[in-house]
């Protein structure tokens, strides 16, 4: 049973990249969050709230793993974060999904996760700026602030509302039409018809 979405934390993760997508996870109440950190100690993110995993990157349970979720920070750029990888390797093979956020993206074209998948990243040319040379460069889309392909879902940096559109749909959260909604409302402040007061999504 997939009932599970993985968030990784680390010092200096991203901390709002992810936000609105996690709210939408938990808002029908059906799908747990677990924190998973590279050790169990407190992490500090980029505006500094801290955090303690509930658990490390080894303990991710495959046959409940819906979405691993990398957010971007530092330490992408540094080239660092193996055990990440390969644990989204091991989730993306036995059927989740993985989304990668702006320099988390990095990380995956650098080790032939992107090979096969459309993606994207935070302007054009940004993986190979970094001098990442790899299989899958020619899929990556630069106009693109989120994409789905694959079972990967990447993002920019920019594309926090974009990114959540994209988790919604793939965790089908929401029927199509109140997904639109949902997406105008927070995009571009543009309430449905039946918007009143706290009522934002129907389920």
């Amino acid at each position: 049973m997939r009932d599970t979405v993985y968030f990784l934390v680390f010092d200096g993760f991203a901390d709002w990249e992810a936000a609105l997508a996690l709210c939408e996870i938990r808002r029908p109440g059906d799908w747990r969050i677990v924190t998973v950190g590279f050790s169990a100690r407190t992490v500090s993110s980029m505006g500094g709230l801290q955090v303690t995993p509930e658990q490390t990157l080894d303990r991710i349970d495959l046959s409940r793993a819906a979405l691993l979720i990398l957010p971007g920070g530092h330490l992408w750029q540094r080239g660092e974060g193996q055990e990440a990888v390969d644990a989204a390797e091991r989730v993306h093979a036995a059927g989740g999904t993985v989304a990668a956020i702006s320099s988390a993206v990095l990380a995956l074209a650098r080790h032939g996760l992107m090979a096969r998948s459309r993606h994207t990243g935070n302007f054009s040319g940004f993986v190979g700026g970094y001098g990442a040379v790899y299989d899958g460069s020619e899929k990556y889309d630069p106009d693109a602030l989120a994409v789905s392909d694959g079972g990967f879902i990447t993002a920019s940096s920019l594309g926090s509302v974009e990114l959540a559109r994209e988790v919604i749909r793939t965790l089908d959260l929401y029927s199509g039409s109140d997904r639109e909604h949902w997406y105008r409302l927070f995009k571009h402040a543009a309430p449905p018809p039946w918007y009143a007061g706290e009522r934002a999504v129907t389920v």
